[in-house]
């Protein structure tokens, strides 16, 4: 592999913003070595836990000072309207912070049983080399998923960001550093596809791989990995979540939550909902109450402090978000998208893409199949809790899923049935930093977030020891 350059392209003007050099394979090699002596130098720097923590603490408080600026930041290069950038930091801060609590529950020592003149336990190690392979659409969320465990697990990392968000790894190595981090036990790494780190994951320098993006990368990085017994994997993948909207519900406020659900961040989230099923009785009521909510939404600048939704990431995702459409409406689905002029009066420049409220959709549609990634909101009525149930599961993915129901303990016997990695009822789209974060089907493997959240970045040893004999 030879170096490149690596130009990320504003979403609002598709222009080119800023420009990164990517690394040959001996640059990516030379990365590895390096890393692999920074973690066996970090664990003699730093063996406890508490002085980690020290240095994790110190981080967080630098990072909250920079929350406007690199805020603005995020704006520029993926294209998040301003009125909610700086909030994706301050809501990685909380997770952080979190992590930080609960770290010396989550890395303790799980002792075995009593048995006389014997000291049994099972230790937390840390994994050794980590590289972290993370995406544009909340960078600092998920980036924070695993790089603050590795710190705290005593782990080095490779931070290999989306082309998008370049500068999120450097700030964040930089960070560190100010915070007192040992040289290059955070590093980085520049690159066009995630194919284009083989060399490094093919080494024996790194000791995990972690993935976050779509099907398609996350397969190629784990064929790559398939070679290698020692190296393990976790991959956050994609999703095509479901939502249901019982009889017994307000369709007024089950339909302000969902438009929310599908649209925030203009629909580019693993979690947002991307396919709804109405039940009959409330059908015509929820449709109403969605173009009601979606005529209030303001299109337009992300710099705009009245922005709600900003272009999609690429001109190529608009292509494809925009093709999901034409599709499902030659196939018979009806566009019932409300009048709103900032969804006609679209910007020359940028890849502008206007919510759609689809009806009308059946599962022959690739729009209520494949991942849209889009401000897309396709409903489907159905007559009873079983068909929706049915309807939920029929994909192959399993994020997240949400049920909208007065009566609580139904839907929790719905979410019972639900095929999901987390279910929410009367709630969408909140990754809560004490659960476990973990997709099922081809929404990926492993888990993120919570006590859970450490065991991919640890290895475990059983201890025992026994009393020298009198």
């Amino acid at each position: 592999m030879s170096t490149e350059n690596i130009t990320t392209i504003s979403p609002s003007t598709n222009k080119p913003v800023l420009t990164r050099e990517g690394l040959s394979a001996d640059g990516l090699l030379q990365v590895g070595e390096a890393a692999q002596k920074a973690f066996k130098a970090f664990r003699k720097s730093h063996p406890t836990l508490e002085s980690r923590q020290t240095i994790v603490k110190k981080a967080l408080e630098i990072l909250e000072s920079r929350q406007d600026a690199l805020a603005k930041e995020i704006t520029e290069q993926m294209g998040r309207p301003i009125a909610y950038t700086s909030k994706e930091i301050a809501t990685a801060l909380l997770r952080a912070r979190y992590m930080l609590r609960i770290a010396p529950e989550a890395l303790a020592p799980t002792p075995g049983d009593s048995e006389t003149n014997f000291k049994r336990y099972i230790e937390k190690l840390p994994v050794g080399v980590v590289l972290v392979i993370f995406a544009w659409n909340y960078p600092y969320l998920i980036l924070v998923n695993s790089l603050i465990p590795c710190i705290l697990a005593g782990d080095a990392v490779i931070l290999k960001p989306s082309p998008q968000t370049p500068t999120i790894a450097e700030h964040m190595a930089e960070i560190f550093k100010e915070a007192g981090l040992p040289e290059r036990v955070i590093q980085y790494v520049h690159c066009g596809t995630p194919t284009d780190l083989e060399p490094l994951i093919l080494s024996p320098n790194v000791n995990h791989v972690t993935f976050t993006g779509g099907v398609a990368g996350g397969l190629a990085v784990q064929k790559i990995a398939a070679s290698r017994i020692d190296l393990s994997v976790g991959l956050e993948l994609g999703g095509k979540d479901p939502s249901y909207v019982r009889a017994d519900v307000d369709p007024a406020w089950a339909a302000d939550e969902i438009v929310d659900g599908a649209v925030f961040n203009s629909g580019q989230s693993c979690c947002s909902i991307e396919r709804v099923y109405v039940h009959e009785k409330v059908y015509d009521a929820f449709v109403s109450e969605v173009q009601k909510v979606l005529a209030g939404y303001k299109l337009g600048d992300p710099s705009s402090k009245d922005t709600n939704i900003g272009p999609v990431v690429s001109t190529r995702a608009k292509e494809a978000i925009l093709k999901q459409v034409a599709d499902a409406k030659a196939a018979g689905a009806k566009d019932e998208t409300p009048e709103n002029s900032t969804f006609k009066n679209l910007p020359t420049e940028g890849n502008y893409v206007a919510p759609v409220l689809l009806t009308g959709v059946d599962h022959s549609m690739a729009v209520m199949k494949d991942e849209t990634f889009g401000p897309v909101v396709p409903i489907m009525k159905v007559s009873s809790d079983e068909e929706a149930i049915d309807l939920m599961n029929d994909s192959q993915f399993g994020l997240t899923a949400t049920i909208w129901t007065k009566d609580v303990p139904r839907g929790e016997e719905l979410a019972d049935q639900v095929e999901a990695g987390t279910v929410f009822v009367n709630r969408a789209d909140y990754p809560s930093p004490d659960l476990a974060w973990t997709g099922w089907k081809e929404s990926g493997k492993g888990v993120s977030m919570g006590r859970f959240g450490f065991e991919q970045f640890v290895k475990l040893r059983s201890v025992h020891i026994k009393n020298y004999p009198k």
